[in-house]
């Protein structure tokens, strides 16, 4: 099915104003290639594939900081990525984790990394605190608007398959994708967020059942909250209970397909933002699929 060119109609606000006309013209670019059709029972790559991907020479020197708290061979192995996948990564930021599933799904599958059309309008009560030990020039890095980030990166011929889509997190996917076009989509330690920023999480998790083909996997990783908390502590903690999330992307019609422990970090005590002495979060993976 060939693409509708993406617009990226980007409002009148401070982050915009930035932008570079050449980045969005990469982005539209890629953006008119059509997806490859997805193989029959394609296999997943093998850990010593996905060893390499991360072990990659041309990666960013801030990216190879970030495997430290993000641990991508677990991650990449855990979701089960095969090379020419359709995938959606939402809420894809400065697009660390869009760049490792472009490099895992190679020139055949295709990338789109979401984000919000203008920043959110409403705040979380304090920052998010730290994860884990982080560079302090990392740490105190302004980011650079999502859709230019991952333009830099499309720039790399082994993640040249990343298309920048800006889209509302409650319709995030392109229309040509909206209904059974997408084998996977991953969302990294962000589904909290919707609670203080007021997303519709009940339209995000539909559209995302509907875009997936049956089959299709559905990949949350966050920060756990302690029992009872629900998604309370969005905002301050920066956290959400893992049963809470479950229940409601479950409501959607997806069913729980594996749970991963790799991230887990039983001595937080999931009452701070940053965890004492500096530490990981406790945090959990969850793989949902379509049936």
């Amino acid at each position: 099915m060939p693409h509708t060119p993406i617009r990226l109609n980007f409002p009148a606000r401070r982050w915009a104003a930035h932008a570079s006309a050449a980045a969005f013209a990469l982005v539209g670019l890629a953006a008119c290639v059509a997806p490859p059709a997805r193989g029959p029972d394609q296999p997943t790559l093998s850990p010593d594939r996905v060893a390499q991907i991360v072990a990659s020479p041309d990666r960013s020197e801030a990216d190879r900081r970030n495997d430290a708290r993000r641990k991508p061979q677990e991650m990449l192995a855990f979701i089960g990525v095969y090379p020419g996948m359709v995938a959606l990564d939402l809420s894809a930021a400065g697009g660390y984790t869009t760049e490792l599933i472009a490099r895992a799904t190679g020139p055949t599958g295709r990338v789109y990394g979401q984000s919000p059309p203008r920043p959110p309008s409403s705040r979380p009560a304090q920052p998010e605190g730290a994860t884990g030990p982080m560079p302090a020039a990392v740490a105190g890095a302004a980011p650079r608007p999502s859709p230019m980030a991952l333009a830099e990166r499309a720039k790399n011929p082994n993640a040249s398959n990343i298309v920048a889509i800006v889209r509302p997190f409650e319709d995030p996917v392109p229309p040509e994708l909206a209904s059974n076009g997408l084998d996977l989509v991953t969302l990294m330690f962000n589904y909290h967020d919707f609670g203080h920023m007021g997303v519709d999480r009940a339209a995000v998790n539909r559209a995302v059942f509907a875009a997936l083909k049956p089959g299709g996997v559905y990949v949350i990783a966050d920060h756990a909250g302690r029992p009872g908390t629900g998604i309370s502590e969005a905002g301050t903690l920066h956290r959400i209970e893992e049963s809470f999330l479950r229940n409601e992307v479950e409501q959607a019609g997806f069913r729980l397909a594996a749970e991963g422990n790799f991230m887990h970090n039983p001595a937080d005590a999931r009452d701070s933002n940053t965890p004492p002495p500096p530490q990981s979060k406790d945090e959990f993976v969850l793989k949902f699929v379509k049936p």
